[in-house]
């Protein structure tokens, strides 16, 4: 992928999520319950801790080397334990199903929309509503568009949103990105009981 992201905010943090489609993963696996250029931060502290992001050698890894890896201050999520297992699960998926080529996710066999949201679904660590942001992102900043990516990516994919880190290309757009997740949560309050 030769392109520029803005997601993290720091210069080799987006490179890396730019050039190389695992850290991309990865960065989107941990967007949860930390703010988005954290999660997406994430990958560059594994790749600097290992001298490069390798599916492999994740995967291979011995699992209480590879936690505390994750758990070294600064730790690569808010729960770098659990996260830290969820990578290594992803990353073992990939070899598995993928033999490690992980953009073959969403490239092989020339699949359209519905069938990349389905393989994103099949990953650990990822369900629903991270499947349809990480096929918008694809879409929006990749340039993979297979048939029916913004139809498969629900209200992600429409042009011109602000709902998720899909959207986010600069200062400006993360802030308005924050502001409608404030909102909808603040909505998704208001009609609890």
């Amino acid at each position: 992928m030769a392109l520029t992201l803005n997601l993290v905010g720091e210069k080799e943090a987006d490179k890396l999520l730019a050039d190389d489609p695992l850290a991309l993963l990865i960065g989107m696996l941990l967007d949860q319950q930390v703010p988005m250029e954290t999660a997406f931060l994430g990958p560059k502290k594994i790749a600097d801790r290992m001298d490069g992001l390798d599916v492999h050698r994740i995967a291979e890894a011995n699992e209480e080397e590879f936690l505390a890896l994750c758990t070294k201050t600064p730790a690569v999520h808010r729960f770098p334990g659990s996260m830290g297992k969820r990578i290594q699960s992803l990353c073992q998926y990939i070899v598995e199903k993928y033999d490690g080529r992980t953009e073959s996710i969403w490239l092989e066999g020339d699949p359209d929309g519905r069938e990349v949201l389905k393989r994103l679904k099949a990953l650990p660590g990822y369900g629903d509503q991270k499947a349809r942001i990480f096929l918008a992102l694809l879409g929006k900043q990749i340039g993979v568009q297979p048939d029916g990516w913004r139809e498969a990516a629900g209200a992600y994919g429409d042009d011109g949103s602000r709902r998720s880190i899909a959207d986010v290309v600069d200062g400006e757009s993360l802030l308005q990105v924050r502001e409608f997740k404030k909102q909808a949560k603040a909505a998704a309050k208001a009609d609890k009981p």
